[in-house]
């Protein structure tokens, strides 16, 4: 029935499950949960509400599989409603274990979004790293993060706070709002400065989320692993994170199908707590069963978590991994060298020897123009030499001798662009490589004519970078070789070499037709603005150290995006920490406001117990409203002037919100009374009015002063039933006796609506049982009372 995608039956199908929600049988109530998202499709707003409480009576269930599927309807429905958790949430934390599987990944993602929307992050969770960067940058903050982490266990060397602090903002504020933020130094100091944490010690209802997530971790589901793993990363404190480790490396090792999507979530886990899984090394050893993308995933863990007590054990397993005939794997092995010397700085020249000892075993013994891959292997080894160079480039001057004068034997164009890069870039480092700069532009002149085209832009700008470092005798000889080269790239093929040989000269016009060193010497000294533009462009990187930014993209772990590595349909981050609370109190305000016009109202219409005519009509037409116990809020009641007197003496006599006076009538001295109700002490017994009071029974009664200054300041406001207010929709169909001869048939069409697909097509048939000719019928919208155009037909007189 909730299939059936029509609007006129969805009020029909949502009061059958209703019914069901209620049933005794568990099968119900649980197909009952699974049509609510059915119905939700459709879109219509007057039964939105009615959905959602069906969703909170369903979550409240005590069968494990009705939980499950109103999980699955709430999450589809009203996510972000966490009234609704909050209700039931000690209730669906402990039937967690007992929810099957699938319905277990979307309560365990529910309860942590409702855990972070109503109480923040846990300050001593990985969490806390938005705490301690946000509140204050100075170093003694930073000295007093570093203390910390040594107090719990966690050797301030192993945490990454820029990487920390960048997985956790992405969980909260999605990947691309955080990107989009990071230019702005003044928004991201700001964003979550309002963020609330709590302590994971002592709030109950973090404590029961770990506690009742803990037995999951060791689930036969690895996607209830993963998820529950997730909840204790977040919430968790830094010292009880290492829980989730056995767990997560026993699905890798148990199941196949899961071990790439195991190994995403534990890539991110690694990068950002290295300390957790530097025990384990030995679980990530690459085996060969294992498929190239696991295999990659696995080198990059174990680059992130090697220290010096295993890096022996992790070369040797590398060397392995170089000899193996799937070469792709083979150059990201290499790239794995490099990242782990860049970590330990003190295993930099071990691993330089090393990839020097295999590019020459590749240029010697492999075929690198058979395009097998072996070329892949030679330029990730130069990469890798690269980066090592980049971090102390006066401690591997011969490193880069022995580059260069490998120059003439490697031919690879992308490998021979980073030495020439080198060339310029380390030009001055030592006392051998200036010495070395003229035969290798002269080595470089010589061969221009058959290089490729990035080689070429490569020699031009490395050229520019050498004469502008140079000095005494090899200015000259620089000069000429660099002039010899624009003549050359003028005449190229390429019209890119040709522009930037055109753009160059224009640079160095004034400064090519010299030859004279000293007249050379001369113009240095007195720099103009083109001279001074070339060493803008081609200046040399000031700050050769420095880390690299941060490119990686981090999603929440167990999600669909964290392995795709893009916000997929459906994804949304974690809510702002405590925002719940902030709705809560916005709407209480709100309410608080109502109610305090409301009692200023009561208050001013029967000042101190008496009933002024004057001074209640006054306030009457201001207001607009009577708050009376014998009338009914405007609006509520019925003003169109239709239905009958009953229905509007029963609406009079008992209305929805009735505010009547709760003390007990109190008469003057003649013996009058100034309550305006009459029948005051029979709608309340005497016991129920002093607990309003919160009088004790059988205390001395108050004064009659003490009872009028009660009797201003209090009021009782008593609801009824709604259902006798809300008037339901009829439809009736014309027939003879009361459509004046003209009855209508009508049937559902399967032809699609040309003016909207959310509408339904209907065949309507009219038949004449009158006496009277009918020329035409002309159907009229009641609610705009307005002709439609479309809807003018005009029939053939029928012999009916």
């Amino acid at each position: 029935m909730a299939g059936i995608r029509l609007h006129v039956i969805s009020p029909l199908v949502l009061v059958a499950v209703g019914k069901c929600a209620r049933d005794p049988s568990v099968f119900v109530r649980k197909c009952a949960a699974n049509a609510l998202p059915k119905l939700h499709e459709l879109r219509q707003e007057e039964i939105t509400s009615a959905i959602e409480e069906i969703v909170g009576i369903l979550l409240n269930d005590r069968s494990p599989g009705v939980v499950g599927a109103a999980a699955a309807a709430f999450a589809s429905i009203c996510p972000n409603n966490f009234t609704l958790i909050g209700r039931n949430y000690r209730n669906l934390c402990q039937i967690l274990p007992d929810v099957e599987e699938w319905g277990q990944i979307l309560l365990i993602e529910i309860l942590l979004r409702y855990v972070v929307a109503s109480h923040g992050l846990v300050k001593e969770s990985i969490m806390s790293s938005l705490l301690c960067i946000e509140s204050s940058h100075s170093e003694k903050d930073v000295f007093d993060v570093n203390v910390a982490l040594e107090d719990n266990g966690i050797p301030s060397r192993t945490y990454d706070s820029e990487l920390v602090n960048l997985v956790s903002r992405s969980y909260i504020e999605g990947l691309g709002e955080y990107l989009t933020r990071s230019s702005d130094t003044n928004a991201r100091s700001s964003d979550l400065n309002g963020a609330r944490f709590t302590s994971g010690k002592t709030n109950d209802d973090v404590k029961l989320l770990l506690q009742c997530t803990s037995p999951l971790l060791w689930s036969h589901n690895s996607a209830v692993v993963l998820a529950a793993a997730g909840v204790h990363w977040i919430m968790s404190p830094k010292e009880d994170v290492k829980r989730i480790v056995k767990p997560l490396l026993f699905i890798l090792r148990s199941s196949g199908a899961s071990k790439y999507v195991v190994l995403c979530n534990i890539q991110v886990f690694a990068k950002a707590l290295p300390h957790l899984f530097v025990p384990h090394y030995e679980d990530f050893f690459v085996s060969s069963s294992d498929s190239y993308q696991s295999k990659a995933l696995k080198l990059e863990i174990l680059s992130s978590i090697v220290t010096e007590s295993s890096i022996s054990s992790v070369f040797k397993e590398f060397q392995d991994y170089i000899r193996d005939p799937d070469r792709r794997f083979a150059a990201d092995t290499v790239a794995a060298i490099g990242l782990c010397a860049r970590k330990l700085p003190k295993m930099a020249n071990t691993c330089v020897e090393g990839l020097l000892a295999l590019i020459r075993q590749e240029l010697l013994t492999s075929d690198i123009e058979s395009g097998n891959g072996e070329a892949d292997v030679l330029i990730q080894s130069i990469i890798s030499i690269k980066s090592i160079i980049k971090q102390d480039p006066s401690c591997h001057e011969k490193v880069i001798i022995q580059l260069f004068r490998s120059l003439d034997s490697i031919k690879v164009p992308e490998a021979r662009v980073m030495i020439i890069w080198m060339v310029g870039e380390y030009s001055s480092v030592g006392v051998k490589i200036p010495r070395m700069l003229t035969t290798v532009l002269k080595y470089l002149a010589w061969c221009f004519k058959s290089e490729a085209v990035e080689t070429k832009l490569q020699i031009l700008n490395t050229t520019i970078k050498v004469l502008l470092c140079a000095k005494g005798g090899d200015m000259w000889t620089i000069t000429r070789l660099f002039s010899y080269l624009l003549e050359l790239a003028e005449c190229d093929l390429n019209y890119d070499v040709r522009d930037r040989a055109r753009f160059f000269k224009k640079l160095f016009s004034h400064n090519l037709c010299s030859q004279v060193p000293e007249e050379t010497n001369a113009l240095q000294e007195n720099k103009d603005l083109p001279l001074v533009l070339v060493e803008c462009i081609f200046r040399k990187q000031e700050n050769l150290a420095a880390s690299e930014p941060i490119n990686d993209r981090f999603y929440l772990p167990g999600s669909l995006s964290q392995i795709v590595l893009h916000a997929a349909p459906g994804y949304e981050p974690l809510p702002k920490p405590c925002s719940s609370l902030c709705d809560d109190l916005g709407q209480f305000s709100n309410s608080i406001d109502r109610t305090t016009a409301l009692g200023e109202e009561w208050t001013g219409s029967s000042s101190n117990g008496t009933d002024d005519p004057d001074t209640s009509g006054s306030l009457d037409e201001e207001s607009g409203s009577n708050y009376d116990s014998q009338q009914s809020i405007p609006g509520l009641s019925d003003n169109s002037g239709t239905g009958d007197s009953a229905s509007e003496g029963d609406r009079n006599c008992d209305p929805l919100i009735q505010i009547s006076d709760a003390g007990i009538a109190c008469s003057n001295e003649n013996g009058a009374s100034h309550s305006g109700f009459p029948d005051l002490e029979g709608m309340m017994s005497k016991r129920a009015l002093e607990s309003w009071l919160d009088e004790q029974p059988g205390s001395s009664s108050p004064s009659a002063s003490e009872q009028i200054q009660v009797r201003q300041s209090s009021a009782r406001i008593s609801i009824g039933n709604i259902g006798r207010q809300v008037k339901a929709k009829s439809y009736t169909l014309l027939d003879p006796a009361n459509g004046n001869g003209l009855k209508v048939y009508y049937s559902f069409s399967s032809e699609a609506s040309t003016i909207s697909p959310q509408l339904v097509c209907l065949e309507t048939f009219f038949e004449n049982c009158s006496s009277e000719t009918m020329s035409e019928v002309t159907l009229v919208d009641e609610e705009s009372h307005k002709a439609l155009d479309l809807a003018d037909l005009t029939l053939a007189t029928t012999a009916r």
